[in-house]
């Protein structure tokens, strides 16, 4: 054996005999459950952060759905009380049009 090999020897051996005094058993088992429960049961930190972030995204979802909502609410209520939002709906939504009468439709296109 070189003397290198026998210096890391001695570093493991020393860092065991550490380990030995400082470090008990308990504390060691403590730890392990800690770990455990953290990352391996059905409530993990990964688990936790992935379900974290779905709720803020349907959260998100929840308020443009809700946006939508009160503008199909609004939208609704004026087609019952006058004719012509009635009128201008049933053209926008549903391409109708009067006899006689040439409906030009217009795509914009974003700019980058």
């Amino acid at each position: 054996m070189s003397e290198g090999d026998v210096k890391e020897i001695r570093r493991h051996r020393t860092f065991f005999q550490w380990c030995r005094r400082y470090i008990s058993l308990s504390t060691v088992g403590v730890i392990g459950a800690l770990v455990y429960v953290m990352f391996f049961t059905d409530k993990s930190a990964g688990d936790t952060f992935r379900y974290t972030r779905e709720a803020e995204h349907l959260r998100v979802q929840l308020k443009a759905a809700e946006d939508s909502l009160a503008y199909y609410k609004r939208l609704n209520e004026n087609v019952y009380q006058s004719p012509e939002a009635m009128e201008r709906v049933v053209r926008e939504h549903f391409h109708m049009q009067k006899e006689n009468e040439d409906v030009y439709q217009t795509i914009e296109q974003e700019t980058k």
